[in-house]
């Protein structure tokens, strides 16, 4: 997992004197940055008021894997090169190292090897340093425990050693292996190895933390006034709040939020950890830039943001436009040597007749000619165009405004499936909604186009695999909404049962996470969670009052409900009723902690129920779906997953008995039936001669 980082401010509070420490910490798993990105980071660090940079990309192997390993000439002529690109732009560089992974704390040799790497990387230039104990086994060897009582106190000694050593550096920073609140045994306020650190680390030694969690939601004030009062000092805030190398499927550029200006006097600093790919960070950094900026007397440096509610020094919000309009400048900057941009040879652009625009494309423009194609053209990149990317790739634990929109439409959309086929009083609220939801995608879709067309290819590169993968997910998206509302044949990606591999997503992770208990529990966008344990079994005689008593009950659900006696039978009724026995294996109920709450039962045959109530049914559709269901669950039963699992194994048994296809009929004043049966993931509308108006009938194939 990521790692606690480092951080640059403007307090002195709770600092000893010392500068509030900002910035960014390189800790990640992954590829790290190249010395031309490190540079540019440390401008964009001076330019917006950060002050540090901590060296700790994990997979430097020098960094970690083999710390005991000098510099070669080559890689020392790297780091000077890095240390003083940053004392150039006023930036402090911390060398980090991480020698736990291996190392033998009591063996005196270690801890020679270990000094001796650091006075190397001090002679490159280097005055600040840290040592990391993150993601790291907590047993010790047999060895160290006979030389340390706990695992806390070999640390601190070696920590401590390092830091005389190396002659009381005015930063050094010390990563705990309980780095946050969740590693804490018990708790943060009794954590024995938190304690330790506390009380042994030496007073100039700063401690970083990433706060409740690993990835936190939240920081409060509260939280690190408790860690505070253990460590006996202010912690640098690790921030992993934008860190993605957990997932390479997901990227985060939202803003710097829910962690209240009031921290910055309670904090040593905040150090963020971002994601993987260098140039999508824009936000992450300049945003954090922006909160840094809130002054001790409450107001904002530079940015006004007091009409805030929850903090009236800092906007999320606000801070997050800030950034964006500054990053699209970068968007339409060349990244390429030798020169100014120069647009794509059709990007739509005012060009004077002075200074014609120069293309590619030989000696003559090519025009099209009648009834041909026109040719392409890019509109340029606009600011709403990245608001909108980055409320599809928002923060770790929400969604932005629009992407919530946009799964709430679709969740919408497809549960109310049976309005697009069948005139209602909903049908007109469903193209209405499917049409918004399709102008939602359209902007997705020219975004795609736009940022596929900017200058700076460098940012670009970093981000088209994502923005692909989103295009092509609302594609999906798009493509089912018009096949549910006859606008379109059915997609092959989406109806094949043998489809492309592009028309799936997740590979051999996402088989193993499907195939997990809870999956999706955690998803941003959550569907109600089942509160209530339910039992399904097979319906015996004595459940027949029981079902009778639902059936009922629920006959009589509704304001302005018609009788029953005055409205058309459905060929179930009598199923339900208890009038016509339910085929043999074919009769379940659902049980709750209070007793039955609801019932599927079916007809293996429909003919004999369909004449009993003189229904004409043609021949045809009895080929196709000779079967009959009816299910039924009580109000009480919120989450549609166990009537799910009842119908399922209903089809099942109706399957077995060589059935082709089963039928079910709702009436349209049926508002909550007509909700669930798609819900269900079986059910279609189907068409059936002879129904009365106000009858639907829905089908499934076997």
């Amino acid at each position: 997992m990521s790692t606690p980082g480092s951080g640059v401010g403007h307090r002195q509070a709770n600092t000893g004197g010392k500068r509030f420490i900002s910035g960014v910490v390189e800790g990640f798993y992954g590829r790290p940055w190249t010395l031309e990105q490190r540079t540019e980071l440390f401008k964009r660090e001076q330019k917006w008021g950060l002050n540090t940079y901590l060296y700790a990309p994990k997979n430097d192997y020098k960094h970690r894997m083999y710390w005991r390993d000098l510099y070669s000439a080559e890689e020392a002529e790297q780091l000077i090169a890095l240390i003083s690109a940053a004392k150039q732009h006023d930036v402090e560089f911390i060398y980090a190292i991480s020698p736990g992974l291996d190392i033998t704390f009591s063996n005196p040799k270690e801890a020679t090897a270990l000094m001796r790497k650091l006075d190397q990387v001090r002679q490159f230039g280097c005055r600040s340093f840290s040592l990391l104990f993150d993601d790291i086994e907590t047993e010790m060897c047999a060895a160290d425990k006979k030389a340390f009582s706990s695992f806390a106190y070999a640390q601190v000694a070696i920590t401590n050693a390092v830091y005389q050593h190396l002659g009381d550096p005015e930063t050094f920073l010390f990563c705990p292996t309980d780095y946050c609140a969740a590693f804490c045994t018990p708790s943060v306020l009794q954590s024995s190895y938190l304690h330790t650190v506390g009380e042994k680390l030496l007073p100039g030694i700063d401690i970083l933390w990433t706060g409740p969690k690993v990835v936190s939601h939240k920081i409060s004030v509260e939280s690190i006034e408790e860690v505070s009062s253990v460590l006996r000092r202010p912690p640098v805030i690790w921030e992993n709040i934008h860190a993605n190398d957990y997932d390479p499927q997901r990227l985060f550029l939202g803003p710097f939020k829910d962690r209240p200006t009031e921290l910055i006097a309670k904090l040593r600093g905040v150090l963020t950890n971002p994601n993987c790919e260098f140039y999508p960070n824009f936000v992450a950094i300049h945003t954090l830039a922006t909160w840094c900026k809130a002054t001790a007397d409450g107001r904002q440096r530079d940015v006004e943001m007091d009409d805030e509610e929850q903090d009236p020094c800092y906007s999320p919000q606000k801070a997050l436009t800030l950034a964006l309009t500054d990053w699209l400048q970068e968007f339409m900057s060349t990244d390429q040597p030798g020169g100014p941009c120069r647009p794509p040879a059709r990007l739509k652009k005012e060009v004077s007749e002075e200074e014609p625009m120069q293309t590619d494309m030989g000696e003559g423009s090519y025009i099209p000619g009648p009834g041909e194609n026109p040719l392409y053209t890019a509109e340029p990149l606009t600011l709403e165009d990245l608001k909108l990317l980055s409320e599809l790739f928002y923060l770790p634990y929400e969604h932005g405004p629009t992407a919530r929109t946009m799964l709430q439409e679709l969740d919408w959309l497809k549960n109310h499936s049976w309005a697009a086929a069948a005139e209602t009083d909903k049908t007109a609220e469903w193209r209405s909604r499917a049409q918004q939801f399709d102008g939602l995608c359209e902007a997705v879709v020219q975004m795609f186009n736009r940022l596929s067309n900017a200058p700076n290819r460098s940012i670009l590169y970093d981000l088209y695999n994502y923005i692909c993968d989103i295009k092509s997910g609302v594609d999906l998206a798009r493509a089912y909404v018009k096949t549910v509302g006859g606008q379109a044949r059915p997609a092959a990606q989406l109806l094949n049962t043998d489809p492309e591999p592009w028309g799936f997503r997740g590979g051999l992770s996402g088989e193993f996470q499907r195939m997990l208990p809870c999956h999706g529990n955690r998803d941003l966008f959550r569907h109600p969670l089942m509160t209530s344990v339910y039992s399904i079994r097979m319906f015996c005689p004595e459940d027949k009052m029981e079902v009778q008593r639902i059936f009922r009950e629920m006959q009589s659900v509704g304001e302005g409900k018609v009788p029953m006696m005055m409205q058309p039978p459905l060929i179930c009724d009598g199923l339900s009723a208890g009038e016509i026995p339910p085929s043999p294996q074919c009769a379940l109920v659902l049980e709750d902690e209070m007793g039955v709450c609801g019932y599927a039962l079916a007809l293996t045959d429909a003919k004999p129920a369909a004449a009993r109530i003189q229904r004409a049914v043609s021949d045809s559709v009895f080929q196709d779906f000779p079967s009959l269901v009816t299910i039924q669950v009580l109000p009480r039963v919120a989450d549609p997953s166990p009537a799910k699992r009842m119908i399922g194994r209903l089809l099942s048994s109706i399957r077995s008995s060589g059935s082709r296809g089963v039928f079910c009929e709702v009436r349209h004043s049926d508002r909550r039936m007509l909700d669930l049966y798609p819900k269900l993931g079986f059910f279609k509308p189907i068409t059936m001669a002879g129904l009365p108006q106000d009858i639907i009938a829905m089908g499934t194939s076997l």
